[in-house]
C-alpha cells in the first residue's frame, strides 16, 4: 500500500512539473487552471497523510520554513563582473575592433540578448535538485536567498537531468503583474512601489518567504556558469541546454557581425515597450566560450561582453535652487534641487551639476526650465537649459567662497575643475566621509559600521576621526538608539577583526588623495611598513613606475600634516597592523612573476587566487604570452592551456599552485 502511495505521489509530481513548465516557462498550458489546481490539491492531501514521503523538490514545498533573522553570506564560485556600457553604434564598433585585435574576425559570432531590468541571482543545483540561490552582492560575496527563490514558479526545483549545475539569471516582475501588485497595495492602504525593479529587489530580500511568495516574481536565465557531464562549446548551446533542463531562458539571437547586432539594438530601442517586462538595454556577447577565455577580463568587466544602454528618458522640470555638498577630499559638488518629476517609473527631485565649469558651460540658473535625464537610466543629470522659457527672473549661481559645512576657505587649484574646502582636519563633512571611506568594503571592511551609526557616534562626540573607532567601548554603543548589546558586541568584534587587514588595505583606507586601491598595492610592494612609506621622499616614491609626481606630492603632503600623523599614531597604539611581517623574504617571493588562470579551481575562487598572487608580489593577466611565467590549470581549461603549451609556458596544477604559495 505504501509503495502504491509513493508511486502515486511520484507520478503527480512529474505531472505537476510538466504542467508548471508548460505554463510558466513555455507560456503554452495544455490544461485549465482548475485542472492544475486539482493536481496540486491531490498531491498536498497525499503528502499530509504521508509526511515521511515529502521531499524538498516537491512542488508543494515552494513556500515553507520560518522567517529568517538575517541572510547568510555566500561566496560565489566565480566573481560576477559588471558589464562595460555603450551608448552608440560607434562604441559597439570600437568594442568589435578591440575583439578583432585578438581574434580572427571571420570566426567571431555575437549573441544579442535583452538586458532585463531586475536583480541578478545565482542558482546552484546538485544531482538535478535546487540547493541554493544567492544575490549578486558585491560580485564576490552575496546573500543566501534560497527560500525566496524557491517561491518563484519559473525556477525548477528539479531538473530534467541529474546534473550539478550553476546558473545565473535575472529576477523581475512583469509589467502587468507590477500594475496589479500596486493596485492591491493601494487597496490595502500600503505605499506603492516606484518601479518593477525596486519591487523585485525588495521582494527577494524579504526575511519571510511567505511575503516573497505573494509577489509575482519571475526569473529568466542568461548564463551557464558550469555543469557536470556536459560538453558545451558556445553560449547558444548553453542556453539550449538550460531550456532542455527546464529553465526559462532570456530572449537571444545570433549575429554574424557587430553591424547586425547594432541593428538589433536599434530595433529593440523602438520596440522595448512591446515586451511584457522592462529592459534597459541589450547585451552583446561573444558566442564561443573558448574565445571568451582568450579575451579574458579587466578588473571590472569581461572583454567579451558589452551592455548597450538605451537612450535615457528625459523630462522637463524647474530648478528650484542649487545646493552644495562636501566630499571626503573636500570637493564641493553642486546639485540642482528640482520640481519633482517622474522619469521611467521613479520620482526625480535632484540632479547633479558636477562642478562650477559644468554650470557655466550649460548656463544653469536658479529658476530655469531644464531637460533632465537618468544617465544610464540611473543617475539623474541636467542635460540642457530651455532658454526660450526664461522670464528674466532667473538667478545665476555663484560657487561659495567658504565651505557650507564648516565655514573654511574654499580654493580651486590650477588645472582643476573642482573647488575644495581647505579645512581638511576640521570640516565635519570631510571627517564623516573620511570615516565612511575607512570602514568601506574595499578599505578596512568593518561590517555593521555604516552611515547611520557613524552619524550617531559623531553627534554624541564618541569619535572625532576614524582612529577613534578602535577605542570605543561597549557602553558607548549600547547607549545609542537601536543598538542592543548583541549588536554592540558584533560591531566591536568587526572593529577588532579589521586590525589584521593587509597593509595595502590600510594605505587605501587612510584616504590619501589620488591613492586608489591599485596605487596602494604598488606602494606596499615597495614599502613593507607604514613607517617606511611615511618617511619616503617624493623622489623615492616617483622611482616606482606607477607613481607620478601628483600622487607622490599628495602622499608626502598627507604624511607631513600633523593631524594625520596623530591619527596614524592612534591607529598604531590601538594595535592596527602597520607592516607585513617577514614579507621581504617570504610573502613577496612571486615578485616579477606573471600568472594566468584557466578553468575552475576547487580550493579558491578566481578572485581569491588572484588576491594571493598580488599580495605575494606577482601579477595576474587574462591572456597567455611569452611574458607569462605560469598558467594555473583548473578543471575544464580553455584555449589558454593550448596557447601555453604552444608557447612552452610552464603550467601548474591547483595542487602545485597551492604548494607554490605556501598553502595560503
Amino acid at each position: 500500500m505504501e509503495a502504491d502511495v509513493a508511486s502515486k505521489i511520484k507520478d503527480l509530481r512529474e505531472k505537476i512539473r510538466y504542467h508548471e513548465n508548460r505554463y510558466y516557462v513555455l507560456d503554452d498550458p495544455v490544461i485549465s487552471d482548475q485542472e492544475f489546481d486539482s493536481l496540486i490539491q491531490e498531491l498536498t492531501e497525499l503528502e499530509e497523510h504521508h509526511p515521511d514521503l515529502i521531499t524538498p523538490d516537491s512542488p508543494t514545498q515552494r513556500v515553507g520554513g520560518k522567517p529568517l533573522d538575517s541572510f547568510k553570506k555566500v561566496r560565489h564560485s566565480e566573481q560576477m563582473l559588471s558589464l562595460a556600457n555603450a551608448f552608440s553604434r560607434e562604441e559597439l564598433i570600437d568594442f568589435s575592433r578591440r575583439i578583432y585585435r585578438q581574434l580572427d574576425e571571420s570566426e567571431v559570432v555575437f549573441i544579442v540578448e535583452h538586458k532585463i531590468d531586475g536583480l541578478s541571482a545565482i542558482l546552484k543545483y546538485e544531482n538535478g535538485l535546487f540547493v541554493q540561490g544567492a544575490t549578486r552582492g558585491n560580485g564576490i560575496i552575496g546573500e543566501d536567498i534560497t527560500a525566496n527563490i524557491k517561491t518563484i514558479k519559473t525556477v525548477p526545483l528539479k531538473l530534467s537531468e541529474e546534473v550539478d549545475l550553476e546558473v545565473r539569471g535575472e529576477i523581475y516582475i512583469g509589467k502587468e503583474d507590477f500594475s496589479r501588485l500596486n493596485a492591491r497595495r493601494l487597496e490595502n492602504g500600503e505605499s506603492t512601489f516606484a518601479n518593477p525593479r525596486n519591487a523585485a529587489a525588495g521582494s527577494v530580500r524579504q526575511l519571510d518567504p511567505a511575503i516573497a511568495a505573494a509577489r509575482p516574481l519571475s526569473l529568466l536565465t542568461y548564463s551557464l556558469v558550469n555543469v557536470t557531464g556536459q560538453t558545451v562549446e558556445t553560449h547558444f548551446e548553453a542556453l539550449q541546454l538550460l531550456q532542455d533542463l527546464g529553465f526559462k531562458v532570456n530572449w537571444h539571437q545570433k549575429c554574424r557581425d557587430i553591424e547586425e547586432a547594432a541593428v538589433l539594438c536599434q530595433e529593440w530601442t523602438e520596440k522595448r515597450d512591446e515586451l511584457p517586462y522592462e529592459i534597459d538595454g541589450m547585451v552583446i556577447k561573444i558566442n564561443n566560450l573558448s574565445q571568451r577565455e582568450e579575451l579574458g577580463a579587466t578588473a571590472k568587466s569581461p572583454r567579451w561582453a558589452l551592455a548597450y544602454k538605451f537612450p535615457a528618458k528625459q523630462k522637463t522640470t524647474v530648478v528650484k535652487y542649487i545646493v552644495v555638498s562636501v566630499g571626503r577630499t573636500g570637493a564641493l559638488t553642486p546639485t540642482a534641487v528640482l520640481e519633482p518629476v517622474e522619469i521611467d517609473g521613479s520620482t526625480v527631485s535632484r540632479a547633479t551639476l558636477h562642478n562650477e565649469d559644468e554650470i557655466r558651460k550649460k548656463d544653469v540658473r536658479i529658476g530655469d526650465h531644464v531637460l533632465v535625464q537618468k544617465a544610464g537610466d540611473v543617475i539623474p543629470e541636467v542635460v540642457k537649459v530651455i532658454k526660450d522659457k526664461r522670464t528674466g527672473e532667473e538667478q545665476e549661481f555663484v560657487m561659495p567662497h567658504v565651505c557650507p559645512e564648516c565655514g573654511g576657505e574654499v580654493a580651486r587649484e590650477d588645472g582643476e575643475a573642482v573647488s575644495r574646502c581647505t579645512n581638511v582636519t576640521g570640516c565635519p563633512a570631510q571627517i564623516r566621509e573620511g570615516i565612511l571611506h575607512f570602514v568601506s568594503r574595499n578599505a578596512m571592511n568593518i561590517e555593521g559600521v555604516g552611515p547611520a551609526l557613524i552619524d550617531q557616534l559623531l553627534e554624541n562626540d564618541l569619535i572625532f576621526d576614524y582612529a577613534d573607532l578602535y577605542y570605543l567601548q561597549k557602553d558607548d554603543l549600547v547607549s545609542l538608539e537601536r543598538m542592543a548589546e548583541k549588536s554592540a558586541s558584533n560591531v566591536l568584534e568587526a572593529i577588532e577583526d579589521s586590525k589584521e587587514r593587509p597593509l595595502f588595505r590600510l594605505v587605501f583606507a587612510l584616504g590619501i588623495r589620488h591613492v586608489g586601491e591599485g596605487a596602494a598595492r604598488v606602494l606596499t610592494e615597495k614599502y613593507y611598513s607604514l613607517d617606511e612609506l611615511r618617511s619616503a621622499s617624493e623622489e623615492e616614491l616617483m622611482e616606482l613606475e606607477e607613481i607620478g609626481p601628483t600622487i607622490a606630492e599628495s602622499i608626502r603632503n598627507f604624511f607631513n600634516e600633523p593631524h594625520n600623523q596623530q591619527v596614524i599614531d592612534k591607529l598604531k597604539e590601538a594595535g592596527v597592523k602597520m607592516e607585513e611581517d617577514g614579507q621581504e623574504q617570504t610573502e613577496k617571493k612571486l615578485a616579477g612573476k606573471v600568472f594566468v588562470f584557466t578553468g575552475s579551481l576547487d580550493g579558491y575562487t578566481r578572485n581569491q587566487a588572484k588576491e594571493i598572487v598580488l599580495e605575494m608580489g606577482g601579477e595576474v593577466t587574462s591572456s597567455v604570452s611569452n611574458n607569462t611565467d605560469y598558467v594555473v590549470v583548473g578543471e575544464k581549461p580553455g584555449s589558454k592551456l593550448d596557447k601555453a603549451n604552444k608557447l612552452g609556458v610552464k603550467t601548474l596544477s591547483e595542487a602545485k599552485f597551492k604548494e607554490l604559495v605556501g598553502n595560503k
